[in-house]
């Protein structure tokens, strides 16, 4: 339907296409942005390097950061990412140059906003620029002629994850410069550049699907430690997708490590069921994925298909609900007996707090960092009790139901510089109401978004959506250029994949197996676990079984340790009942996936954890010893 203004609005139901065109034989999307923190530097070297780039996509909206805006949005300030003046600044020139669509998320709750501050940079650039719009829209009450009586912007903050309709409807109507969305499915930003493109690709079922080739592109370019230079010349990845279903994934001429290993971790970062990843658009089945590389600069993705269901029926929507209200503070301590101190601090704000409130000291949380601030001394296997530490910070916080119980919080805290222990200093403090997003799943029909264009001049021009322009073609950086920078590169790739198993019959660590990468999707984490030595993936999985995972991570858990043994049973009960371990093999790549559910504390956007996210673990269990048989 269409609005008076002009606006188109749709529900979320599936729609295929008809007769879709044919537009060139291959389509560049490079990766701008992983998360909110990125830089856009890195994304003008992409752009700068790699001239064939017809998508370039900025993904910045994760759950906690849209908690985090819309509460900015009810406090007055601004509902979209304030960020993106810097990235429309840094990049637009280059972008309307090379005629590159570049496509957001940075809408996040206030797309419209974000539109409007993106025409006002380009103004202020002197360019002419066409900005299209697609979010959600909350509806009531159709009127006559099916024209909604009333439309909101996301009513309440809630939000629904959406798929790649809203951006290919504004790709094939207005062939903008700039594509700004409210939350969408990752994936989906990604994948609607290749249905514009052409439509079949979602049906190829031999070939690469969609959400495979997203989470490569997010960030195969990261760097081992060990070629820390290699860090200050990344400039992120692109995909070339070829007509045919085949998909690269490749690097520019820049540092970073793109191989089968960095390719496998992307490929089960955040999954649960590698047999049946769900997105809006399409489940996808990568059990069979696998990876070859072509060079130090290009990786050959083959083997993904869609899963038996390959439409999921009800959409994920996420609801904001209070939370409380967050008091924290941090103070620092330095030299002899410099934890001693902290713990004397730590006594002292909870027995300050005790006189001005009863009652609440089970709301408040400790950590020592430097110490024991991840809380996992169980599980990397040394007792923090014997560590020597010669500066340390402590810090605080504290979840209350009242705002009065937080800012006194922060109050008593601010006391330990005067009221405390000798030689504290470096004070900061804060409170915060918290917010979760709760997450249900809605019917299609029952999800409507909404897409519109404006532009700040009479002459707008896309070359990148221009069939005729940017034909397909292979990548046109000279040869010897090309060679010169593989081999520039070449001393510091690290080899994919060991020709030697792991020694057997004696205690290793894991990390000398294989390697790891944590990911979190609400309460619950996923790790992978791939082998250096490909078939040590059968020896693995014989010690990685659902009791020994549940025996590592457990510790997560215990944020309050209580000397109580009613409550230490409590919690061992509720472990039992609610920590459940799924083991995935993933053929393709000779891996693990291990996903443990309900172990994060809440999830990233109530966790009181100082890593949230849990992204430390990965590495704390390839500090475990194994015994592998022979």
């Amino acid at each position: 339907m269409e609005t008076n203004d002009g606006d188109e609005i749709h529900n979320c139901l599936i729609k295929l296409r008809s007769s879709p065109i044919r537009r060139r034989d291959k389509v560049y999307i490079g990766c701008g942005a992983g998360f909110r923190g990125d830089r856009p530097l890195a994304a003008l070297k992409l752009l700068k390097r790699v001239k064939e780039i017809n998508y370039l996509v900025l993904e910045c909206l994760a759950e906690r950061t849209l908690a985090d805006r819309y509460q900015i949005m009810v406090s007055g300030g601004d509902g979209y990412d304030s960020q993106i003046s810097d990235w429309m600044h840094t990049l637009l020139p280059v972008a309307m140059e090379r005629g590159t669509c570049i496509i957001t998320n940075m809408g996040a709750m206030d797309p419209l906003g974000a539109q409007a501050k993106v025409l006002e940079i380009a103004s202020g650039l002197d360019l002419n620029v066409s900005v299209a719009v697609a979010h959600e829209i909350s509806i009531t009450n159709l009127g006559p002629g099916c024209l909604p009586e009333r439309l909101y912007n996301m009513e309440g903050g809630v939000s629904t994850y959406l798929g790649a309709a809203p951006i290919v409807h504004c790709l094939e109507k207005y062939q903008p410069n700039v594509i700004i969305t409210s939350r969408m499915a990752d994936a989906a930003l990604f994948l609607a550049p290749m249905v514009q493109w052409k439509k079949e690709i979602l049906m190829k079922k031999h070939k690469m699907g969609p959400r495979s080739s997203f989470y490569i592109v997010v960030a195969s370019s990261q760097a081992d430690i060990s070629c820390i230079q290699q860090l200050l010349d990344l400039s992120l990845p692109f995909a070339e997708i070829c007509f045919d279903g085949q998909v690269c994934v490749a690097k520019a001429n820049s540092g970073g490590v793109l191989n089968f290993s960095t390719c496998a971790e992307q490929l089960l970062y955040e999954v649960g069921d590698p047999g049946a990843y769900v997105t809006p658009d399409i489940v996808v089945d990568f059990q069979n994925v696998s990876f070859l590389s072509l060079s130090s600069c290009r990786v050959c993705c083959v083997g993904a298909k869609p899963s038996t269901k390959a439409v999921p029926d009800k959409l994920l929507q996420l609801v904001p609900k209070d939370c409380g209200w967050k008091g924290w503070g941090e103070i620092s301590y330095g030299g002899y007996e410099c934890v001693k101190r902290a713990k004397a601090a730590e006594f002292l704000v909870r027995s300050w707090m005790e006189e001005s409130f009863a009652n609440l000291n089970h709301r408040i949380l400790s950590y020592i960092i430097g110490f024991d601030s991840l809380k996992t001394a169980s599980i990397d296997g040394n007792a923090s009790s014997g560590r020597n530490s010669e500066d340390i910070r402590l810090r605080m916080d504290g979840l209350f139901e009242q705002k009065e119980h937080a800012v006194q919080f922060a109050r008593e805290f601010t006391a330990l510089y005067t009221n405390g222990p000798a030689g504290g200093g470096g004070i900061s403090t804060g409170c915060k109401k918290e917010i979760i997003l709760e997450k249900h799943l809605v019917r299609r029909e029952d999800v409507f978004w909404r897409m519109g264009v404006k532009n700040n001049g009479t002459s707008i021009s896309n070359k990148a959506l221009a069939p005729e322009c940017n034909p397909g073609h292979t990548h046109t950086m000279p040869p010897e250029t090309q060679a010169e920078t593989e081999k520039s590169y070449s001393e510091f790739v690290l080899p994919d994949r060991s020709c030697n198993p792991a020694p057997s019959g004696q205690k290793i660590p894991l990390y000398s197996v294989a390697h790891s990468r944590a990911g979190d999707k609400g309460n619950d984490l996923n790790f992978s676990l791939i082998p250096h030595f490909p078939p040590d993936v059968e020896r693995l999985k014989m010690i990685i079984t659902p009791q020994w995972v549940k025996s590592v991570v457990s510790p997560l858990l215990n944020l309050f340790p209580s000397p109580d043994l009613d409550a230490r049973n409590a919690s061992n009960k509720w472990v039992k009942e609610n920590v459940k371990v799924e083991i995935y093999e993933v053929k393709g790549i000779q891996s693990l996936n291990v996903v443990v559910r309900n172990i994060l504390d809440g999830g990233v956007n109530c966790s009181r954890r100082i890593d949230r996210h849990g992204k430390t673990i990965s590495d704390l269990i390839l500090c475990q010893q194994i015994v592998l048989p022979p």
